[in-house]
C-alpha cells in the first residue's frame, strides 16, 4: 500500500488514496500509527473519490476509532489533492463525515504553502455537541476533576471540544487531566480537551488532549473551538492567532457565523508498506 507522511503543524498523518475504506481499518490505523513498530503518527486519513464534492476525506485516529473531522487533516488532504492533480482548482469541496467542506490552497504553481479552511458554524447547544443533560450553551461550566475545579465551554466544530482557560499552562498536567476530562460521564461520544491561555490581544495559546490520539503538536478543530470559547467566555475577539506547540493557525468567526482556519501544511516522506 503506497502512502504519504504529511503533517500540519506536526499534527501527522499516514495519508493513503483509495476508492474505498478497505475492511479491517481500525486494526490498520493502529499498526501504520504506532511509532515504534508502524510509519507512526496521529491519524491513518484517506482520500476518497466523492459523488458530492471534489474529493472525500476519512480520518482514523491511532486508536483506530474514526474521527468526524480533523483540521489539520483536511489542510493536508487539499494540499496533497492538488500537487497530485486530483483536482485543478484551488478552491474545491471536500465531503467529511462532518458534512461539506470548502478550503482555498494558496500557493503559487503547482505547490500549495498554506489552506484557509471554511471551518462551517460552531455547535454550540449541548445536547447536539453533545454535553450530557444540557440543552443550550455549555459556556464556563464548572467541572471537578480530581479535586481540582475547572470550568469548561463546550463546542462542536463537526467533532466536541471541552476548552478550559487556565491562568498558566505550564502548570496543567495534561496527559493527566486530559483523559479525565475526555472520558468524563457529562461526554457520551468522549470529548476532545483544550487547555487554552489568553496570551494577548487577539492571541491564545493552547494544548489539546485528543480524543482517540492522547497530547498532539497542534488541533486544526480544536484551535477554532478555542477561539469561539473565547468570544464566548468574553475573553477574546473573532480574530485570533491560535498559538500551538507545533506552530500557529489563523483563526476568524465572522459575523456570519462561520469560522476559517488559515494554515500550513506539509509532506514529510512518502513510501510503501511492506
Amino acid at each position: 500500500m503506497k502512502f504519504v507522511k504529511m503533517h500540519g503543524l506536526g499534527n501527522d498523518f499516514v495519508v493513503v488514496e483509495r476508492d474505498e475504506v478497505p475492511d479491517g481499518t481500525p486494526g490498520l490505523a493502529r499498526k501504520l500509527c504506532d511509532r515504534h513498530f508502524g510509519i507512526g503518527a496521529d491519524g491513518l486519513v484517506f482520500v476518497l473519490p466523492s459523488k458530492r464534492a471534489d474529493i472525500r476525506m476519512r480520518i482514523f485516529n491511532a486508536d483506530g476509532s474514526e474521527a468526524e473531522q480533523c483540521g489539520n487533516a483536511i489542510r493536508c488532504v487539499g494540499k496533497y489533492a492538488f500537487e497530485r492533480g486530483l483536482v485543478q482548482r484551488r478552491d474545491l469541496t471536500v465531503e467529511t463525515p462532518a458534512g461539506l467542506q470548502r478550503i482555498a490552497l494558496g500557493g503559487e504553481g503547482s505547490r500549495v504553502e498554506n489552506v484557509t479552511v471554511d471551518m462551517g458554524e460552531p455547535v454550540l447547544e449541548g445536547r447536539r455537541i453533545p454535553v450530557a443533560g444540557e440543552e443550550g450553551r455549555v459556556v464556563a461550566r464548572p467541572l471537578e476533576v480530581e479535586e481540582r475545579r475547572l470550568a469548561f465551554t463546550a463546542v462542536s466544530m463537526g467533532n466536541p471540544h471541552a476548552v478550559i482557560f487556565v491562568d498558566d499552562l505550564g502548570r496543567i498536567d495534561v496527559p493527566r487531566i486530559g483523559p479525565r476530562v475526555e472520558t468524563d460521564p457529562l461526554f457520551p461520544h468522549r470529548v476532545n480537551v483544550g487547555f487554552a491561555r489568553v496570551a494577548g490581544p487577539g492571541e491564545i495559546e493552547l494544548r489539546v488532549w485528543e480524543r482517540g490520539c492522547g497530547e498532539t503538536l497542534a488541533c486544526g478543530t480544536g484551535a477554532c473551538a478555542a477561539a469561539v470559547a473565547g468570544v464566548l467566555e468574553g475573553r477574546s475577539g473573532r480574530q485570533v492567532r491560535v498559538r500551538l506547540p507545533g506552530g500557529d493557525l489563523w483563526i476568524e468567526w465572522r459575523e456570519d457565523g462561520r469560522v476559517y482556519m488559515t494554515g500550513p501544511a506539509e509532506e514529510v516522506f512518502h513510501g510503501e508498506t511492506g
